[in-house]
């Protein structure tokens, strides 16, 4: 949650920058955006050289010592004995798989193949990476100026930001499903009310006449509303969750499905948008409003709670599931159907 933390509070200073140069007379504003895309390259840079291993993949090469090391390190205690014993056996269960790939295709691990699809492929279909691509281009597009467009992208980040922090604090009071159902809940209501308010005032032939200052003030009152559901749900629960449900076994071959979904339709929306916004004009939140119904409803039938459940024991959440435990089984059950086969 952190990283996305991160992404929202760059996506904020790059807004501020944009503002700000813009507003240069000489018109080199653009020459300063590009050039400080190189600070957070700069402390990338930096920050790998500081960055220690996890104790998993100290464990996966053979350095059990460190491992325990750095879990006290992270713990702030010595009593992990218990978590580490797990993390050595969940390493140990992980090397014997040797082709992570076609053991991520098997029966038993189809609750996890799913969610590395559409949990991301989702994500993207929510519509944010619209409003954080090409803010500027839709509020001028809904008749704000150049500035105007500009500041209202920089109090859309600021928004984005902060209510990140709302869902890091309460992701584990209240739980990944009900911020998952209540930000779908939020972002569906603000597209349906962003999609009559645009409607009401351009129709089909983009022709608005003169835009009141009340009917601004709705249109990114709602926008910022939008943004800080996705904010505090799916922004950050769509990095978060994945990380959690996925076992060491397969856990590189499904982080790396779930990244390259991710960036997959993340270039497709940015492709598309602009042709998207001028054809199908307000209908493009209706588009967008209709995944976030069809998302929300995936996580309500799919996804189970995932609060407080170590990497090692997600395996029986599965089993307990209504729908995943006709494809996940205990050990019992796989030692027993064995026998039969035997037999």
């Amino acid at each position: 949650m952190m990283f996305q933390l991160a992404i929202t509070i760059g996506i904020f200073v790059a807004n501020v920058l944009n503002y700000f140069f813009a507003k240069m007379k000489n018109g080199e504003g653009w020459r300063y955006s590009l050039g400080f895309a190189a600070v957070p390259a700069v402390m990338i840079i930096i920050g790998a050289i500081f960055l220690p291993d996890s104790p998993s993949s100290l464990i996966e090469r053979g350095k059990d010592e460190k491992a325990k090391q750095e879990l006290i390190k992270i713990r702030g205690t010595s009593d992990v004995d218990e978590e580490f014993k797990d993390l050595v056996e969940a390493s140990q269960s992980s090397m014997a798989v040797k082709h992570p790939w076609a053991t991520l295709l098997k029966r038993h691990y189809r609750p996890q193949l799913v969610m590395a699809i559409a949990i991301p492929f989702f994500q993207q279909l929510t519509g944010m990476n619209v409003i954080t691509f090409y803010a500027p281009v839709l509020f001028r597009t809904i008749g704000f100026g150049s500035n105007a467009s500009l500041m209202s992208s920089m109090i859309t980040g600021g928004f984005n930001a902060l209510a990140t922090f709302v869902s890091i604090f309460t992701v584990d009071k209240v739980g990944r499903r009900k911020l998952f159902l209540e930000g779908g809940a939020q972002m569906f209501i603000c597209q349906i009310v962003i999609t009559a308010a645009i409607a009401s005032k351009f129709g089909v032939d983009g022709n608005p006449g003169i835009l009141p200052k009340w009917y601004a003030f709705l249109v990114v009152g709602f926008i910022c509303i939008y943004v800080m559901g996705f904010a505090w749900s799916w922004g950050p629960l769509g990095w978060l969750v994945p990380s959690e449900i996925f076992p060491l076994e397969v856990r590189s071959a499904a982080q790396s499905i779930n990244v390259s979904v991710n960036m997959i339709f993340t270039f497709a929306i940015a492709q598309v948008f602009t042709s998207m916004l001028c054809h199908m004009k307000f209908g493009l939140f209706i588009f967008f409003a209709f995944f976030v119904l069809v998302m929300s409803g995936f996580i309500h039938k799919f996804l189970p709670e995932t609060k407080g459940v170590p990497i090692e024991e997600m395996s029986v959440v599965w089993q307990n599931h209504s729908f995943w435990k006709k494809f996940v089984k205990s050990a019992s059950e796989e030692a027993n159907a064995k026998v039969d086969n035997s037999c």
